[in-house]
């Protein structure tokens, strides 16, 4: 029986036996999986293998549990310095504690949220107890960690590990399932007893060839038969980013829209980025916990004198009758200290100056779809780094019906009708308002945007004379409303997922 090369490989590595996995045949034949694959198709069609197909779920701890394995859960840390601290006599202050726990950023949050579900103590006010019975050595997560560690791809059915603990692991993120396929070969009687009488390689070739066409051999040689039926390696081809989509459809809408594109640096002095803004330097959100400032270099040598002197004024001083200032220091080294910027606002203090292209005179609309940098803790709907709809028009007589208005436009191009209008506070607009959206999937109201119309202690400054309402609209929660997206996370960084932004759609 004349059979190709690669059949005769498997069935010689093949037993009737026992059977043997196609990974298995692949080492022993010294072929790439997927060449087995496909001869061990052809020859179940030609009677001489039987497959059969099982499903294997393997687990393997995520690069944080790895962390955690070999630190300790946080949770399991911040018990330990609470003890240490006496929190299982009296309550400590928190702050201590933690800072005691060596734990930072999104560990604290995660310490914090398991603590009391996991019956090591009590948070309240700003203080933390330590329960004196509670055994961290029989935390069952902790303990699944431990046996855990070191095991890659670990046979779930293998692992002394209850069903509950695992899926509590999965959903914190510390462990990955992984399901495979796995195919098992064992020769039929007809095909031993082809072995018997001899098996020989038929010459057959894979692919016609220019060679093959120009001399004429084509016409005596024998092509080998494809099975278009056999699994084969899938390939994902490549896809703009539904980020990228959303942004470019943004720029279409407001450009329809009359507005004009306008760019400006991601790392700018402060003066730009909240000075300008009648932002107290005193205020929360500049300090170190909310900002990322430069090490080299720290400040920008070039500032408008005469515009940092009428911002100075203006913080201290107020403008008009009716402003006091704030009565708080304010130092230029500050404003002129580097960071990245935490809202694109600061290209509109730079267009607004008249600094960056120019004296603008009404009326005018600007925007920009660009990053921006916050150092919050990461969560559904919070990055360290997101995209920012930054938007502003100029005219005489603005009231709070024309930004309402224009947000309602903007949103009913994506099919978004139900916009919610909240009050809030910002140092540098009045009135001001918060923009929120249902979300599609979980009915959740979800904060969109910021707005408002600029304080007359911003513009003055600035020396524009006219109105000019503003808005900071967030690109990834825009995205979320029209494609579903439940976890901002899903959209973009390590915890991408991928198989959702291979189908999300933006809708024009």
């Amino acid at each position: 029986m004349q059979l190709p090369a690669q059949q005769v490989a498997v069935v010689e590595a093949a037993s009737a036996d026992e059977a043997e996995s196609v990974d298995a045949l692949a080492a022993a034949t010294d072929l790439p999986p997927e060449t087995v694959t496909g001869a061990v198709f052809e020859l179940e069609e030609a009677g001489l293998v039987a497959v059969a197909e099982r499903v294997d779920e393997t687990i393997t701890l995520t690069d944080e549990g790895v962390e955690y394995a070999d630190e300790r859960l946080p949770e399991v840390r911040l018990y330990e310095a609470a003890l240490e601290a006496g929190g299982d006599t009296d309550p400590v202050q928190m702050g201590r504690v933690i800072g005691a726990s060596g734990l930072e950023g999104p560990q604290v949050d995660i310490a914090l949220s398991n603590y009391a579900r996991k019956g090591y103590g009590v948070i309240d006010s700003g203080e933390i107890t330590a329960d004196p019975d509670a055994d961290p050595s029989a935390d069952a997560e902790a303990n699944a960690l431990e046996t855990l560690s070191g095991a890659d791809d670990a046979p779930v059915e293998g692992v002394d590990v209850d069903e509950d603990t695992l899926e509590g692991l999965e959903r914190r993120g510390l462990l990955e399932r992984t399901e495979s396929t796995v195919r098992e070969v064992t020769l039929t009687e007809r095909a031993v007893t082809e072995l018997m009488a001899g098996l020989e390689t038929a010459e057959t070739v894979g692919q016609v060839t220019p060679e093959l066409l120009t001399s004429g051999e084509w016409e005596d040689v024998e092509f080998a038969e494809y099975n278009v039926e056999a699994d084969a390696e899938t390939f994902e081809g490549g896809n703009v980013h539904v980020l990228r989509q959303m942004s470019e459809r943004v720029k279409d809408v407001l450009v329809g829209m009359g507005f004009q594109e306008m760019d400006g640096p991601h790392a700018d002095a402060d003066f730009w980025i909240n000075d300008c803004l009648f932002m107290p330097q005193d205020h929360p959100a500049r300090t170190h916990w909310d900002r990322f400032a430069l090490e080299q270099p720290t400040h920008i040598d070039e500032l408008p004198e005469d515009l940092v002197e009428r911002v100075e004024r203006a913080h201290r001083e107020g403008i008009g009758e009716d402003s006091e200032g704030y009565h708080s220091p304010w130092d230029e080294d500050f404003a002129r200290a580097l960071a990245l910027r935490g809202h694109t606002t600061s290209l509109t203090t730079r267009y607004l100056s008249g600094t960056e292209i120019g004296e603008i005179e009404p009326p005018a609309r600007y925007f920009s779809v660009e990053k921006a940098y916050r150092n919050d803790t990461l969560d559904a709907t919070h990055l360290l780094e997101f995209y920012q709809i930054e938007g502003w028009v100029m005219a005489e007589d603005l009231s709070v019906r024309d930004l309402m208005g224009t947000f309602e436009e903007f949103y009913a191009q994506f099919g978004i009708e139900d916009i919610q209008f909240k009050p809030h506070y910002n140092p540098y607009t009045e009135p001001s308002f918060e923009l929120f959206g249902t979300h599609p999937t979980t009915g959740e109201l979800i904060e969109i945007g910021n707005s408002g119309i600029f304080r007359e202690e911003m513009l003055e400054p600035l020396g524009v004379e006219c109105d000019v309402m503003a808005w900071g609209l967030a690109l990834e929660r825009l995205a979320m409303l029209t494609t579903g997206a439940e976890d901002i996370r899903d959209l973009h960084g390590t915890l991408a997922d991928l198989e959702f932004l291979r189908n999300a759609e933006v809708t024009y």
